[in-house]
């Protein structure tokens, strides 16, 4: 199975990122993670990304707060999907995030999910994997099959409850 890289400006970004790691070892999926800065260490995000493919990645998620280049300068460096997560900052409560997370030119795609979203990320990425992995696709298929229960027991709760009303 592939693995999934995912890449954060500041070690600040952790706490918003761990809920993707969570995620990962639900699925068994493997993954790596990464400081790198689009601005203060450029160079390692250009190896890095440049590589990712050779070193078994088959998506890479970069988080990032503030000017946000992070997932920007990995889409400029690979043909991997990259997937963005704007990280919510003090200045402006993550919407300078998304929009330079959103905001790419033509031919440099990123995926951008809600401002802190790393759970969304991390699951575009497990189902990006699972286009190749039945295993993985039968997962999610039983992750999503248990939510649509979930939904249907609470509405059941909710309409008994509205008849005594």
């Amino acid at each position: 199975m592939k693995k999934i890289a995912v890449l954060m400006g500041s070690d600040s970004d952790l706490p918003v990122v761990k809920a993707a790691f969570a995620l990962f070892r639900e699925y068994g999926v493997p993954y790596e993670a990464h400081v790198m800065s689009a601005h203060r260490s450029p160079e390692a995000v250009r190896e890095f990304s440049a590589a990712a493919r050779e070193r078994g990645f088959g998506a890479i998620i970069a988080a990032a707060g503030k000017a946000a280049h992070l997932a920007g300068a990995v889409a400029a460096n690979t043909t991997l999907p990259v997937i963005g997560i704007p990280v919510k900052s003090s200045t402006l409560d993550g919407l300078d995030a998304l929009l330079a997370t959103v905001q790419m030119p033509s031919g440099m795609p990123v995926a951008t999910v809600a401002i802190d979203g790393a759970a969304n990320a991390a699951l575009l990425a497990v189902q990006m994997l699972s286009m190749e992995d039945a295993a993985l696709a039968s997962k999610l298929d039983a992750k999503r099959a248990a939510m649509r229960a979930q939904i249907a027991e609470k509405d059941a709760r909710l309409q008994k409850e509205l008849e005594t009303l």
